[in-house]
């Protein structure tokens, strides 16, 4: 195979898909929300136990995930895991009810879990530190991307061949692509389209004798585990409030209709890609301009999202929908910048031998929180509203940032800094 020019971002980009077609098929039951509630007959209440199902599934299923990939390898864990989301999305076809649509969607919520673990793991194999946050930025605008061409594409595919083949075909795609990352996907070591030259912008693999397998206790004994996981916990709330519940806050409060929620749903994620990608290149202008060191100048972009979040928090305030989606685009925008940060420190602050499975540990945390929310939104949204429960979600973002300063342990060794010279 021939030498391919800029190899690495050919490879996040590919990964940016993949995420795309997770984040898609997650994306679409939220999107149906509305007319699954009326054609199954479950209540807001009941659509939140669905939801919760997905949720507890994802939850306990990172961590493990992240020690698959760890011990198979990126190509082939990568490529299973895609082919087990896209039967399991296809199923939700055959849902006749709430229970069963609940037991499709932690089948989903079992093998999607694995999508970011696995961005972050090609990230930390392929990019130095200083490049790092500007790749997570790129494959994360995938999470944003599939959000948001569902409400077109979902809403188009249900008004014309029915909800059950919206979940078929958005499952389908993620096949396609299960293919094409086996066929095109290598580490740096192996890759026969990896020039020397670009081999050597790699970092170098661990060894066994150098870098052995890192038990999960021991990374559960480290400060900077839980300051990203308490940081995870609640800012978790935020992205899976907008991914599950816009759809039907849309419909319920403000009157929209499914044609009009297709027509302007997908605004917060577009602008949520913004947020993720310029949110990249934030932590290296922070280092450059300001001279920050690199743990500091992540920390900072969350701070800068976590105050950012003040607008979608103030939803409930507004009175017209064109104000509720305008603030929710912010929201959007900061929660992306700020999740690519906690995203990055993952590969920041743990060996490359063992970021998979500790990126899934902090995301087995941070769903915790978002699970958690999910049932209170459930429980309280018929009482209070939706405004007072968007207010939190500001709230959370604010104290994640405190919360990451005052545990975060700078970088000081001589060879972390020489990684990013």
């Amino acid at each position: 195979m021939m030498p391919l020019r800029r190899l690495r971002w050919w490879i996040i980009a590919l990964v940016c898909m993949g995420t795309m077609l997770n984040y898609l098929a997650r994306n679409s039951l939220g999107v149906l929300a509305p007319t699954l509630t009326k054609d199954l007959g479950f209540t807001t209440q009941q659509y939140s136990y669905v939801v919760a199902s997905f949720q507890l599934a994802y939850t306990v299923m990172q961590p493990i995930c992240g020690a698959i990939i760890d011990s198979l390898g990126l190509k082939v864990a990568f490529a299973l895991f895609a082919v087990a989301w896209s039967l399991a999305n296809m199923a939700h076809g055959l849902a006749g009810g709430w229970l069963s649509l609940a037991f499709f969607r932690g089948l989903l919520g079992v093998s999607e879990s694995a999508a970011i673990p696995a961005g972050v793991k090609a990230v930390s194999e392929w990019f130095p530190a200083k490049d790092r946050s500007v790749a997570v930025g790129y494959f994360n605008a995938g999470t944003s991307l599939g959000a948001l061409i569902a409400p077109p594409l979902v809403i188009w595919l249900s008004l014309t061949y029915g909800w059950r083949a919206a979940f078929v075909v958005t499952g389908g795609l993620g096949l396609v692509w299960a293919a094409a990352w086996f066929v095109l996907y290598d580490s740096p070591a192996r890759h026969r389209a990896l020039s020397d030259d670009q081999k050597a912008l790699a970092p170098v693999p661990p060894t066994a004798a150098a870098e052995p397998p890192v038990p999960i206790p021991m990374l559960l004994r480290q400060r900077n585990f839980w300051a990203l996981a308490i940081a995870r916990f609640l800012s978790e709330p935020a992205w899976q409030t907008f991914s599950f519940w816009i759809p039907l806050y849309l419909a319920r409060e403000r009157g929209m209709d499914l044609k009009s929620i297709a027509a302007f749903a997908w605004l917060p994620f577009l602008a949520s890609d913004a947020g993720g990608i310029l949110g990249g290149y934030l932590s290296p202008f922070l280092m450059k301009r300001f001279n920050m060191g690199l743990l500091t100048s992540r920390a900072s972009g969350v701070a800068l999202g976590g105050l950012m979040m003040i607008g979608p928090g103030c939803v409930g305030l507004v009175a017209g929908p064109v104000a509720a989606i305008a603030l929710f685009c912010i929201g959007g925008f900061a929660h992306q910048m700020l999740s690519v940060m906690i995203n990055t420190l993952t590969t920041d602050v743990f060996p490359q031998a063992a970021v998979a499975r500790a990126n899934g540990l902090v995301g087995m945390v941070g769903w915790t929180g978002g699970l958690s929310f999910t049932l209170l939104v459930g429980a309280l949204v018929g009482t209070v509203g939706f405004g007072p429960l968007f207010g939190l979600l500001a709230v959370f973002d604010i104290v994640a940032a405190i919360v990451l300063f005052a545990l975060m342990r700078p970088i000081r060794s001589d060879a972390q800094r020489a990684a990013l010279a």
